[in-house]
């Protein structure tokens, strides 16, 4: 059985993000990615809309992936997410997108004190499995 997981990141990244979709293709891999690309400002009038949506996402999975760039720490979605992970059990695990060597990294992913993991797909499928 696929395991689930769902994927925090900042809305601006998507184009990066998408690249990891195709892991869920590859037969090596039993992954099932749920996410949502949030644009809305966190405290917009949709937001109590959005944040029900997300929580069925992330009710559903049993891992969260924070994938971070250089700006990821800037959005208070990312440490929504993360906090609803990690109130639902969720494992988390803070990887770098492709190319990001270097980042700030989101409050919760600090506080948590995470391990943050250069982009490595290998490696993220491990941590996923384990």
């Amino acid at each position: 059985m696929a395991r689930r997981v769902f994927l925090s990141f900042k809305a601006e990244d998507r184009k990066r993000v998408d690249g990891l979709r195709l892991l869920a293709a590859n037969p090596n891999f039993e992954i099932e990615f749920y996410d949502e690309s949030v644009r809305d400002p966190y405290d917009s009038t949709n937001a109590n809309y959005i944040k029900s949506k997300l929580t069925e996402k992330i009710t559903r999975a049993s891992v969260t992936v924070c994938l971070i760039s250089e700006d990821t720490h800037t959005s208070e979605w990312v440490n929504w997410e993360l906090e609803k992970s990690l109130e639902k059990g969720n494992k988390i695990i803070a990887m770098a997108l492709k190319d990001v060597s270097r980042a700030v990294l989101p409050r919760k992913i600090k506080e948590l004190n995470l391990t943050f993991h250069s982009w490595d797909h290998e490696h993220l499928a491990k941590l996923i499995n384990s």
